[in-house]
């Protein structure tokens, strides 16, 4: 099984010109994770995730107001918060090699990339997706 096989492609994505507030919203929109960040001509320049997001958002014991944040997080960027130094994996490596990059590296996605450009992501959900569905008992469980 080939990391092509498990990815999602038809990314969604970012620019790092991006405020904080809208790709955060973009993420809960779409239930996911984890944002590629791309820049001039679709090229990957990093990830936000939202682990990235939260970490950047005020303390709860914050004594600044909630309209005050709300412009903080708006003049906040993507490119200020994301992983610039991206690990990422070919299409054709074995699942297998993907997932292992990612404990090695306490990470849980990478963008797929082939020939320079970015094609796809993989996530540790699609890991354990494929995990199940290749190890379902034939009693008629569906994953």
């Amino acid at each position: 099984m080939t990391i092509r096989e498990l990815m999602t492609g038809g990314l969604i994505t970012v620019r790092p010109e991006t405020p904080v507030q809208q790709a955060r919203d973009l993420m809960a929109k779409e239930r996911i994770r984890h944002l590629p960040v791309v820049g001039p001509g679709g090229a990957l320049v990093g990830i936000v995730t939202d682990r990235d997001i939260r970490l950047n958002l005020p303390s709860r014991a914050t004594s600044l107001s909630a309209q005050e944040i709300g412009h903080l997080l708006l003049k906040l960027t993507v490119g200020e918060i994301m992983t610039r130094a991206v690990i990422t994996i070919g299409p054709d490596v074995p699942a297998r090699e993907g997932a292992r990059l990612m404990l090695d590296h306490t990470i849980g996605a990478l963008p797929v990339v082939d020939g320079g450009h970015l094609i796809g992501i993989i996530t540790e959900t699609d890991i354990v997706r494929a995990f199940v569905r290749t190890t379902a008992p034939t009693t008629g469980f569906r994953p």
